[in-house]
């Protein structure tokens, strides 16, 4: 009874995306499976390839939470299928975690133009964008209005 509590306390796997079984792919012979036979097998494909509608791939991801409640892979999966222009099998790629590749960050910042403002360019670009209603002191801006009470900064009658 002690160790069916401890389920709860375990980090919880969420899976991402297609994992596709291997005994499912072994069951894909290519040139003669279709594509209808490997959507019926193990679903649609997550993406096509990005000039090729015959290239299908498949990419799914088990992790759980480790410390801090950050996500860790615990597995990884990329399958690759391609097809013939007549829609039968003709290759299967598999790729796991093994073979991801790190990817580094560049260093520093994209400048964009237009997007830097001098100190003086800011302090000029804000000359009559002022408005003493902005402040909550008052109706319209200061004056008197006909026929009511004058609001504002110099307001009243």
């Amino acid at each position: 009874m002690l160790l069916s509590g401890c389920s709860f306390i375990g980090p919880t796997r969420t899976t991402r995306g297609n994992m596709v079984d291997v005994d499912q792919l072994k069951e894909l012979v290519p040139g003669t499976s279709t594509r209808t036979d490997v959507t019926s097998l193990i679903g649609s494909p997550t993406a096509h390839a990005t000039f090729d509608d015959n290239t299908w791939i498949y990419i799914g991801q088990v992790t759980r939470a480790r410390v801090g409640r950050l996500p860790g892979v615990d597995r990884q999966q990329v399958v690759e299928l391609t097809f013939d222009a007549g829609g039968t099998l003709r290759g299967e790629k598999v790729l796991d975690k093994a073979d991801g590749l790190n990817v580094s960050m560049a260093a520093g910042a994209t400048r964009s133009p237009g997007s830097e403002a001098s100190f003086l360019q800011q302090l000029i670009g804000n000359v009559g964008h002022f408005s003493p209603g902005g402040l909550g002191l008052g109706g319209n801006g200061g004056g008197s209005s006909p026929g009511g009470s004058g609001g504002g900064i110099g307001g009243g009658s």
